[in-house]
């Protein structure tokens, strides 16, 4: 969220320990505020909170149960709404959950579940809040094992963390193309440069992606649709194709069978010629016999 506060406290009394999952308060706070009327930085973080949230949509959309959320306020505890400390990340997802709409992630309502992924976008003035206070925040309170930081002003300016088996963060280590793994998502997260949304002002930029295993851009879901379109163009394409070989496989089919029937024909012709040839024949002989015996022949002593 935009509106973080600031202090200078004891990162404890800030964030106080708890252990995961953080146990439902006695009292669970009421009408909680979930909008505080404050935006993003930019339009550029904006768009970029937004796309992620698109393309992972599609990436998990054969899982049953997440949510995938941005511009949140995740309450995590009593404290915190008492002390109105709100502090939402710009993208997050929780797997394993009830899919429906929300206003914000209630920890207490949520059966104590946290964010498993978190993406924060900095900004000169949310830097250090991001890269310090969250951070810790999300190591030692949230246990949300993917974090990430990214300036989208800087195609740079990268980082993540994996939450290790001791329940500290790891710093991740980017692959040849500069890519972090997302071990929760089983994708990989790094910049794309081209256009997301036309915007006045915003062209062609380095945009957070994530990428698949073998290393394609997840889709965004326009994308998506766009790709569905033309694999059905496609499939329509090669169905005509298949239907027009049909057909002159048909045509083929029917002109043999033509032919086949012609030279029966001219064949059925020739054995009708032949037979009246023979039967000609055959009365020029009988003919010819009653002829020679009108003459006292013999006509097989003729013969």
């Amino acid at each position: 969220m935009s509106s973080d506060t600031t202090t200078d406290a004891n990162p404890e009394t800030i964030f106080p320990r708890a252990n995961y999952p953080l146990p439902i308060p006695p009292e669970p706070p009421t009408n909680l505020i979930f909008d505080d009327g404050v935006p993003l930085e930019s339009n550029r973080h904006r768009i970029a909170m937004n796309a992620l949230i698109d393309s992972v949509m599609v990436a998990l959309s054969d899982r049953p149960n997440f949510f995938a959320g941005g511009n949140m306020f995740v309450y995590y505890s009593r404290n915190q709404r008492m002390n109105e400390d709100f502090r939402g990340p710009d993208f997050f997802v929780v797997l394993d959950v009830e899919q429906r709409e929300r206003q914000g992630w209630v920890v207490w309502e949520e059966g104590g579940r946290y964010p498993d992924v978190i993406v924060e976008f900095l900004s000169p003035s949310t830097a250090r809040i991001d890269k310090v206070d969250k951070k810790d925040l999300y190591e030692r309170v949230f246990h949300t094992a993917d974090y990430f930081v990214y300036d989208p002003f800087d195609r740079n300016s990268l980082e993540g963390w994996h939450l290790n088996g001791s329940q500290h963060y790891q710093p991740l280590m980017p692959n040849d193309r500069g890519w972090l793994w997302c071990d929760s998502l089983k994708l990989w997260l790094g910049t794309w440069e081209g256009v997301i949304q036309q915007e006045p002002g915003i062209g062609t930029c380095h945009w957070l992606r994530f990428y698949t295993e073998a290393g394609e851009p997840v889709p965004l879901s326009a994308e998506f649709a766009q790709q569905q379109a033309e694999t059905e163009r496609q499939r329509a394409e090669q169905e005509r194709q298949r239907a027009q070989v049909a057909q002159q496989q048909a045509e083929q089919e029917r002109q043999r069978a033509e032919q086949e029937q012609q030279r029966a024909q001219v064949a059925q012709q020739q054995a009708e010629q032949e037979r009246q040839r023979a039967e000609q024949e055959r009365q020029r002989a009988e003919r010819l016999a009653a002829r020679l015996r009108e003459l006292g022949l013999n006509p097989e002593e003729v013969e």
